[in-house]
């Protein structure tokens, strides 16, 4: 006979780890923000552009944005996170997105 799984356990480090995950992101995305001088928008302005951007659909608008940012990446000197905040666990990015480190 199996051994009863624990399900409330199993449930928490689910939650927990989402919970890392969306923090994880946040810290990106301000991170984002800095680094790209946006930080000296007013938030207003900021969040303005950004549903701007959201509502976009045209392609060519969209494709030119996504070569800007490949270019402001790849200027910036790489730099790797230490062993200590690598998780060889995480999930590989979504196909089609790229994910960026910027720290």
């Amino acid at each position: 006979m199996r051994k009863p799984r624990d399900l409330d356990t199993g449930l928490k480090a689910l939650e927990d780890k989402a919970r890392e995950l969306k923090t994880r992101k946040e810290q990106q995305l301000g991170d984002l923000v800095i680094a790209t001088g946006a930080d000296q928008l007013g938030t207003d302005e900021l969040a303005g552009a950004l549903v701007a951007i959201t509502e976009t659909k045209d392609a060519a608008k969209r494709e030119a944005w996504a070569k800007r940012g490949v270019m402001f990446f790849e200027s910036r000197p790489r730099r790797t996170a230490p062993a200590s905040q690598r998780n060889p666990r995480s999930a590989p990015a979504q196909p089609g997105r790229r994910e960026r480190q910027l720290s």
